[in-house]
């Protein structure tokens, strides 16, 4: 197992796993915008090239729950390459219910999957616990099977041995009563290939997935981590933003790097329909092979911030995408895609 490891995000793709959405009991009204948004998504990071019609960017690997689906989503992504499979889901958060992918040696790929229990038993969906092993078969490559609870958004890591993660997730209660925070920090360097983990407190308010790392910070480089920053004092992120780069800047990471740490806008105060403070995070960025696609949220910071974050990509195009109907669901585009490397491609 020590000779796998889960790449940078960064690292070139094989693929990325998403998930059509289609359960209009949870998604009700924003089903159709969700999927809107979802298909603008697909768009951006197949990145078709207008004269030859191919694909320049991911290959998409789309899950569907029956054939009805299936027409749907053909309709809507067909034009894209995308490669559809009927499997049962409950909903489309793919980073956490399909396995996380590793490399290793002589261009072995692995998908390493784990005990998925509905976000500490908050939103336990039929099928969703049998998301990761379909997926793995389909994508035929050898698989790792740990007993822990681990969702793919809990973890971020930057390919080269150093993994971020947050104490309000993986040392809830909810997750894995039965282990410590050693007990954790073996178990997760081990399965995913690590040598040092990184511990930050809390996410952001009202977060569903109890403080995922992926909504409050991100590698875009080996030692460099992006995170927001509250444009003012009625950002009700404001506290928890500023205590996250203030441990940011005293950590190292495997190599013995000091963090260097980058700010963007926070999104600032976003409201659900019912006036609820929703986590909206422009660092819920999914990096492609050739786009980086961020999530805006109609806030006054949303141009600055994907300016900003397409700075930190120059080989990339950046495309912002609104993302509210997703976010109504719980979470943005980094939350519904997994990535699958490619074979003998490293950190």
């Amino acid at each position: 197992m020590n000779a796998f490891h889960q790449p940078a995000e960064w690292a070139p793709h094989a693929a990325t796993w998403v998930a059509w959405p289609s359960a209009s009991d949870l998604w009700l009204e924003n089903l159709a915008p969700a999927r809107a948004a979802f298909t603008a998504m697909c768009v951006a990071l197949a990145d078709v090239d207008p004269t030859t019609g191919s694909p320049r960017g991911e290959r998409l690997q789309v899950l569907v729950p029956d054939e009805g689906a299936r027409a749907l989503a053909e309709a809507a992504l067909g034009r894209l390459g995308a490669v559809f499979h009927v499997v049962p889901f409950g909903d489309i958060w793919m980073r956490d219910v399909a396995p996380i992918f590793l490399t290793g040696g002589g261009g072995r790929v692995a998908a390493a999957r784990f005990a998925f229990n509905g976000w500490g038993g908050k939103y336990v969906l039929e099928h969703d616990d049998a998301v990761a092993a379909r997926v793995a078969e389909i994508a035929r490559h050898e698989t790792f099977v740990h007993p822990f609870v681990l969702e793919g958004g809990s973890v971020e890591v930057d390919g080269e041995g150093t993994i971020l993660t947050t104490r309000q997730c993986l040392q809830n209660p909810n997750r894995n009563p039965s282990l410590d925070q050693a007990a954790i920090e073996r178990e997760v360097l081990a399965a995913l290939g690590g040598e040092k983990l990184l511990w930050l407190g809390e996410g952001l308010v009202n977060d569903h997935t109890d403080g995922h790392i992926d909504t409050i910070a991100r590698f875009v480089r080996p030692g460099v981590v992006v995170c927001m920053q509250a444009a003012s004092d009625e950002d009700p992120n404001a506290d928890v933003l500023d205590g996250i780069v203030r441990d940011l800047r005293a950590m190292t990471d495997a190599r013995g790097r000091r963090l260097e740490v980058v700010r963007v806008p926070s999104p600032g105060r976003i409201l659900s329909r019912e006036g609820e403070v929703v986590p909206a995070s422009y660092v819920n960025f999914y990096i492609g092979n050739t786009t980086v696609v961020v999530p805006t949220y109609g806030s006054t910071s949303d141009d600055d911030a994907v300016r900003r974050i397409g700075a930190l990509f120059p080989d990339r195009r950046t495309v912002g995408i609104d993302a509210r109907a997703i976010l109504s669901g719980g979470g943005a585009f980094h939350c519904i895609t997994q990535q699958e490397p490619r074979g003998g491609e490293g950190g």
